[in-house]
């Protein structure tokens, strides 16, 4: 498990550093103005409908299902049901492009209803989420097949799609000066990149398992059940989506910059979250379906108790960073162009506000795994349903006073929400034991946690002292920060952990 854990998350690696490039490209060229909001919606509009429908409810049921009846019924019965259900996504996804086309208007001024006042950036934000619609359609193409191969053990194409969506971005906002604005080279980029990403998957099946086709559609007992599993799916993968969808709507009667904030200090969030806790939930989902449906329920918990401990270790200097240090993290990437570092600083405080909630943002995955796995994607609704409510009643209790940090304060709160009562019905039902021994592993992460953050306090104040006025002084204090952490961690570890535990965790 480990070595398919380390090949989704080294590209998703290299996908974040990609697009770290990407987005300094996007802060130098469009800044944190109204061309900039306008853009932002047209991204998060069709990534919200992905992550909820695609890579966050559809993945859930799909892989358990497909394993299932892969595992149960062997091959040729596995292609007849992927048929069916490509045959049925391809439909609703068509449906979906073409309701969206035509009633976008309608549904901006419902999602960006802030906008409404500024009648050049609600045009504008209209335009650009035409453009990046079908983005949806192609990557809900790309979850299927990536669910494919990764029952087949096969990690690495789907985990090295989405570098492609950053690098379709630079080479157009490169040549931003062909088109009417930045905003519409940026998301011109983003659908070349769906194309790009869904014929990479596409050719990776079709070389080792063969493309899905159409099929006559019959709701026999796989269809259906996967169905039963992908409503409670779409419920539980709303969560997060829903608190983003909130904060979109209401920055948008925030000052201008607000929701540029958002995207930044998301986009830092999102690393730890898509190289950690992406990447391992990717890798432990279809290892538990396969342990579950071979009866090995020890063998699964194990497995999972391994992720969580691989997760934390991974986590746990980003959370550090994130709350001691946020302001030199976004002066050092993003600070230059038309990016100032007043932008920076907002960028940075609401950065703050997101790690509090980091650890369940990369904990959530490998959680609910247990539950998806035995084919059970209900019971994660009520968590997830109860972190909604407390999420979105909190951002409507923080907006006035805190602005966007508020947003994201709220956001953190309601997936520590999420999180407690997964694990809370995991360990009632059997499926997780928090005994002893993983209590003390969580008590000393929190104390390495604790050193770790005042190292970063004291190289920093360190770095502002001796650097002064120097012109690179934010990159090179980025640089202390990076290797100074790097050694109190890997000390601290080693001193409260113990090289054994370090060998049995990588060894398992």
């Amino acid at each position: 498990m480990l070595g398919r854990i380390f090949t989704v998350g080294g590209y998703t690696l290299l996908s974040r550093l990609t697009g770290f490039a990407r987005d300094i490209m996007l802060a130098a060229i469009l800044g944190a103005g109204p061309v900039a909001d306008a853009f932002f919606v047209a991204l998060r509009l069709p990534n919200h409908f992905r992550a909820i429908f695609a890579e966050g409810a559809f993945n859930a049921a799909w892989v358990p299902a497909y394993a299932h009846v892969h595992g149960e019924k062997g091959e040729a019965a596995a292609k007849l049901f992927a048929n069916r259900i490509f045959t049925l996504l391809l439909a609703s996804q068509v449906v979906l492009l073409i309701v969206a086309w035509l009633f976008m208007p309608q549904a901006m001024s419902i999602l960006a209803p802030g906008f409404s006042e500024d009648a050049e950036q609600r045009k504008l934000a209209i335009e650009l989420t035409r453009i990046t619609f079908p983005y949806l359609l192609l990557i809900t193409l790309v979850t299927l097949y990536g669910g494919m191969l990764n029952v087949m053990q096969r990690f690495a194409s789907a985990a090295a799609a989405s570098i492609f969506l950053n690098v379709a971005m630079m080479m157009t906002l490169a040549v931003a000066v062909w088109f009417p604005t930045a905003g519409h080279a940026a998301a011109w980029g983003v659908l070349i990149s769906g194309f790009l990403q869904y014929f990479l998957l596409a050719g990776d099946l079709a070389r080792h398992g063969g493309l899905p086709r159409f099929a006559p559609l019959k709701l026999d007992e796989d269809v259906r059940g996967f169905f039963r599993a992908l409503g409670p799916a779409t419920l539980g993968s709303m969560g997060t989506q829903v608190a983003l969808f909130a904060d979109t709507i209401i920055a948008t009667f925030l000052p201008a910059g607000a929701l540029s904030a958002l995207y930044y200090a998301d986009r830092l969030n999102q690393l730890p979250i898509g190289v950690i806790g992406i990447a391992i939930g990717t890798v432990l989902l279809p290892e538990m379906s396969r342990r579950i449906t071979a009866n090995d329920h020890d063998g699964a918990m194990r497995a999972q108790r391994r992720a969580f401990d691989f997760t934390l270790l991974f986590s746990v200097p980003f959370v550090a960073a994130f709350l001691t240090v946020p302001d030199a993290i976004m002066r050092a990437l993003f600070a230059r162009g038309a990016f100032s570092k007043a932008d920076a600083a907002a960028a940075g405080a609401t950065l703050a506000a997101y790690a509090i909630g980091l650890i369940p943002f990369v904990l959530i995955r490998s959680a609910v795994a247990t539950f998806y796995a035995r084919k059970d994607t209900a019971t994660p609704v009520r968590a997830s349903l109860t972190g909604i409510a407390v999420n979105v009643a909190l951002k409507v209790a923080l907006m006035g006073s805190l602005a966007q940090i508020g947003l994201a304060l709220a956001t953190a709160v309601g997936v520590w929400t999420n999180l407690l009562l997964v694990l809370f019905f995991a360990v009632r039902r059997g499926f997780l034991v928090l005994d002893r021994a993983w209590l003390m592993s969580i008590g000393k992460f929190l104390l390495i946690g604790v050193i770790l953050a005042a190292a970063f306090w004291l190289i920093a104040r360190f770095s502002n002292s001796m650097l002064g006025p120097m012109h690179f002084r934010d990159e090179v204090t980025l640089a202390l920060l990076a290797v100074g952490g790097t050694i109190v961690y890997a000390l601290a570890i080693l001193v409260l952990f113990g090289r054994k535990w370090l060998v049995s965790l990588v060894r398992g």
